[in-house]
C-alpha cells in the first residue's frame, strides 16, 4: 500500500510539472517567438542541471523537485520527462510559425500533452483495473480519461466537434503506445497535424 501511495504522490508530482505545459499557447498568443526562445532557454537550462546532479552537484530547488517526480527506474539515470515535455510544446510551436498548422491546432496539440497524457497517468495509477493487452499495459480507465479530457479541451478550443473527436482518438492511441517519455513528443505533434486536417 506505502508503495502504491508512493507510486500515486510521485505521478501526481510529475503530472503538475505535465499541466504547467498549458500555460504555453496563452503566452504564444502574446508573443509566440520570446515563447519559443523561453522553452529553448528551459529545456537547456534544466539539461545542464540535471548533468549536474548525476554528476553529485546538487542544484537547490531543482534536484530536490527532480527527486521527488523521478520513478524508481530513473534511479541514477537522466530524467528525460522534462526535456521531451519541452520540446513536444516546442516543436508545435515552431510547426505553426512554419505555418504547417494553425496556432489552434497547436493550442489543441499542447492541451493535449498537458492534460491528455496527465489525466490519463493519474487515472489509470488511482483507478485503471482492466488493461487489455492492447493499450501495453495502460489502463482502459485511463485511456478514456484521456480521450474526454481532450476532445473536451479540443471543442472549448475549435467549438468543432468532428476536429474534438479525432484529435482526442490520436492523442488516445499514442498514449497507449509503450513510448514512455517519447509520447511527448509524439503526441502532441500528431495530435495537431490531425486537428488541422479536420480544421482546415
Amino acid at each position: 500500500m506505502a508503495k502504491t501511495s508512493r507510486g500515486i504522490q510521485t505521478e501526481i508530482i510529475r503530472k503538475t510539472i505535465h499541466f504547467l505545459i498549458a500555460l504555453v499557447p496563452l503566452m504564444a498568443a502574446i508573443n509566440r517567438n520570446f515563447t519559443i526562445i523561453f522553452l529553448a532557454a528551459g529545456v537547456l537550462s534544466y539539461t545542464l542541471m540535471e548533468c549536474l546532479r548525476l554528476a553529485g552537484i546538487r542544484i537547490p530547488l531543482v534536484s530536490r523537485l527532480t527527486s521527488l517526480a523521478s520513478r524508481a527506474r530513473d534511479a541514477g539515470h537522466f530524467v528525460w520527462g522534462p526535456v521531451t515535455l519541452g520540446l513536444g510544446a516546442l516543436a508545435v510551436l515552431v510547426l505553426s510559425a512554419l505555418s504547417l498548422y494553425s496556432f489552434q491546432a497547436a493550442s489543441i496539440a499542447i492541451y493535449a500533452l498537458a492534460f491528455g497524457d496527465g489525466i490519463s497517468s493519474l487515472v489509470g495509477k488511482s483507478f485503471g483495473r482492466l488493461r487489455p493487452a492492447l493499450l501495453c499495459g495502460k489502463s482502459v480507465e485511463g485511456s478514456a480519461a484521456c480521450f474526454a479530457v481532450v476532445s473536451c479541451a479540443a471543442y472549448l478550443v475549435s467549438g468543432n466537434v468532428p476536429a474534438a473527436l479525432v484529435s482526442a482518438l490520436a492523442a488516445t492511441i499514442i498514449d497507449a503506445l509503450p513510448l514512455k517519455e517519447y509520447d511527448n513528443l509524439v503526441l502532441p505533434v500528431v495530435v495537431g497535424f490531425a486537428a488541422e486536417m479536420i480544421l482546415r
